[in-house]
């Protein structure tokens, strides 16, 4: 009988212990400037730019894609590769040594190259033809200059198709590697 009321006992101890006192219904955070993320006025006149107020944060506007506010103005950001091939073609030179250029003009800048395969194949062949092809891309800049802590090759495979469909035209825009920048 003792040891039930001493077992008893402990397996209630260990439930208290283990409680949390955090409140999950309170919210632990408070907007003191009332603005408003869509970029409307709220009722004390905010416009939504928290940049304007101390301490707010400032809304994002999603509808501009982010990764387009860097990089060379009027320079392509897709190289566009053959199918089952991760050779960079000739017509993409000028492309890559425009981009060499801007990079390497501010070494904060950083450069995400990111592979892409049209949807045929199996999931680990494309993210490696993926990779392939963002590593092809990362040495031909390298080549011209660019150092490799300001670059990461990534690949996404056929996880992020541009076009939907399963045309000669949409695997061809498929199969790409997008220079974006961080």
């Amino acid at each position: 009988m003792i040891k039930r009321i001493s077992l008893a006992l402990t397996i209630a101890a260990l439930v208290v212990g283990c409680s949390s006192g955090v409140k999950l219904d309170e919210v632990p955070i408070e907007d003191k400037t009332a603005s408003t993320l869509s970029g409307g006025a709220d009722a004390g006149g905010n416009t939504g730019n928290a940049a304007q107020g101390s301490g707010g944060v400032a809304g994002v506007d999603l509808t501009q894609p982010a990764r387009d506010t860097a990089g060379p103005v009027g320079i392509a950001r897709i190289v566009y590769f053959d199918y089952d091939s991760y050779v960079i073609k000739p017509e993409f030179q000028t492309l890559i040594e425009a981009h060499s250029r801007f990079i390497k003009t501010d070494t904060k800048r950083k450069l995400m190259l990111e592979g892409h395969t049209d949807e045929r194949g199996g999931r680990e062949y494309n993210l490696s033809l993926g990779q392939k092809r963002a590593e092809a891309v990362r040495r031909a800049l390298g080549l011209l200059g660019v150092p490799d802590s300001q670059m990461e090759a990534v690949s996404f495979g056929k996880e992020k198709l541009a076009v939907q469909g399963h045309t000669e035209e949409a695997h061809a825009q498929n199969r790409r590697v997008e220079l974006t920048y961080r």
